[in-house]
């Protein structure tokens, strides 16, 4: 049976925007097709957990379907690896039940809440894009219920162009309803990190350079207010699945479940400002010394703010928006300066910043991931913040830059089509597959991906 819930007010995970919406939650896989086909509620776009930031999951003139009761695990096999489930089994229920076994993500962004329809509707990437590419990568197939009442099997051999269309596509071309996942032979349930500092930016983009090969994760935290000759300080983080032999003792947390601590309510406006941000990096800093050999649990350095539930509300009321761009290789040192300039001079605090070096792209022509170096990091949202975001736009645009689609909040349709030159592509594809026009979100409306 399909629920229909109240109309509901929704948001990303930034809480900026928010939106009212109708939301209707399948229990059977036939019933998304059957909401397509339905006349009453206009168009649709899927949801899972809602972790997108911005309003890529949100669609104020017609309905959001929420994937999360399509949850089930059909098939595992323990010799290759290959999970095959539902497309609102999430991240978090995937390493709960494997990791026990040996077995954990072959590529996972910085969150577990994430659905496996999500993360394949932005084609997600991690800490190891580097080396081994985006959620592209471990994705084997998928079922994919079109607006146009097909079903398609999709594959890098079987419906290629709605396959790899579908992986970034922001849910546009259909539904995921069932994915074939990759997961990855692990001997223990924790990790071996070296951290690395950078007193600036031109360092710490040549030591990603020079290390990363050698490692399987590599990301940084950068401080994204410091001026001078520390503008850019970072501190690198590189890291391994550790051995059977070499975790003798320890013991580490069960793997997923819930959040341990949370924060009740939303903190008083302008909490996260210039003298706290900068407090807490100036703390990170001097906490983080050169090091290597380090040993924590896998989660910890996956998903640091996972354990903290509605970490979203630090940012009071007013909620967040998160900017990631991408440079390419040679552009990326005079983009991430300019970006770095433009955000000290600002004094814009950024709790969250992250800076990681990128690996080959995947055939989608939304995917987001491309060679170069991404740096992602969260905006208080407050009336001057727009103004801000349209010059960070336009650097990244004089840069041959790029926007993550999942986490935009305010992009114009024209800079969109200038950092995705194979929109069109896209649009005819969507036509062909999407004749009524029964799939859209506010974002696609926004930035003009129809």
């Amino acid at each position: 049976m399909t629920l229909l819930a109240a109309t509901q007010d929704l948001s990303g995970w930034g809480r900026h925007p928010r939106l009212t919406c109708q939301v209707y939650r399948p229990e059977r896989r036939a019933d998304v097709g059957q909401l397509l086909a339905s006349p009453g509620a206009g168009t649709w776009i899927g949801r899972g957990l809602g972790r997108s930031y911005g309003d890529a999951a949100l669609n104020a003139e017609g309905a959001v379907m929420v994937t999360t009761r399509l949850d089930r695990m059909l098939a595992f096999d323990e010799d290759t690896g290959v999970l095959v489930c539902e497309a609102g089994v999430s991240l978090a229920v995937i390493i709960e039940t494997f990791l026990p076994r040996g077995w954990f993500l072959a590529v996972t962004p910085g969150t577990r809440f994430v659905t496996v329809g999500g993360a394949i509707a932005h084609d997600v990437h991690g800490k190891n894009h580097h080396g081994e590419g985006s959620f592209a990568g471990c994705t084997r197939g998928f079922t994919l219920q079109t607006p146009g009442g097909e079903v398609l099997e999709c594959a890098p051999d079987r419906n290629a162009e709605v396959y790899w269309a579908t992986l970034g596509g922001a849910g546009l071309t259909g539904v995921v309803l069932l994915a074939a996942i990759q997961l990855r032979r692990v001997e223990t349930a924790w990790m071996r990190v070296d951290e690395l500092r950078a007193p600036d930016l031109d360092a710490a983009l040549a030591c990603m350079t020079e290390l990363d090969h050698r490692y399987t994760y590599a990301v940084a935290w950068i401080d994204v207010l410091a001026r001078g000759r520390a503008m850019g300080r970072s501190v690198l983080m590189h890291g391994e699945h550790l051995p059977a032999a070499e975790a003798a003792g320890l013991r580490a947390p069960a793997p997923g479940g819930l959040p341990t601590l949370h924060v009740p309510c939303d903190a008083p406006a302008g909490l996260l400002n210039r003298l706290s941000v900068a407090a807490f990096n100036q703390a990170f800093w001097w906490a983080h010394p050169t090091r290597s050999g380090l040993r924590i649990p896998l989660e910890s350095y996956f998903y640091p703010l996972d354990r903290l539930g509605g970490w979203n509300r630090l940012y009071g009321p007013r909620g967040f928006i998160q900017y990631q761009v991408l440079f390419p290789p040679a552009q990326a040192q005079a983009g991430l300066t300019a970006v770095l300039e433009r955000l000290s001079r600002d004094g814009a605090p950024s709790f969250l910043a992250v800076l990681k070096r990128m690996g080959p792209a995947t055939p989608g022509p939304l995917s987001f991931p491309a060679p170069g170096f991404t740096l992602a990091l969260d905006l208080p949202w407050h009336p001057e913040t727009a103004g801000l975001v349209a010059q960070l736009d336009a650097i990244t645009l004089h840069h041959g830059g790029r926007l993550y689609l999942a986490k935009d909040a305010t992009a114009h349709p024209d800079t969109i089509a200038a950092m995705y030159p194979r929109l069109e592509e896209f649009r005819r594809l969507r036509a062909r597959l999407d004749p009524r026009g029964r799939l859209s979100s506010t974002l696609a409306r926004r930035v003009g991906l129809l």
